[in-house]
């Protein structure tokens, strides 16, 4: 198993409780393709550095989690549909 980190910008506009909803959904994306999430780090409501669809600010996420190395492919494919998310990134982080 390898570690990954996946970065979600969230739309700034839309009430809390459908945020959280948006961030469990990714998570339970992980979930299921067979990864085990180990922390998500909630940076809060920060300025874009440029408009992204008509927006200037969202909200950051960042999801630690283990899994297969064939789980990122998979959860890109299902992120890049949500609806919420302006900006997404998965990376494997280093074993430092």
């Amino acid at each position: 198993m390898n570690k990954y980190e996946l970065a979600l910008v969230v739309n700034a506009k839309i009430e809390d409780d459908v945020r959280n909803a948006t961030v469990e959904k990714a998570k339970d994306y992980i979930a299921r393709f067979g990864g085990n999430v180990t922390e998500v780090e909630d940076w809060g409501k920060k300025r874009l550095a440029y408009e992204v669809q008509k927006m200037r600010e969202g909200f950051y996420y960042f999801i630690q989690f283990d899994a297969e190395p064939a789980v990122p492919a998979q959860l890109e494919q299902n992120v890049r549909i949500m609806d919420n998310v302006l900006r997404f990134l998965c990376v494997r982080k280093d074993e430092a």
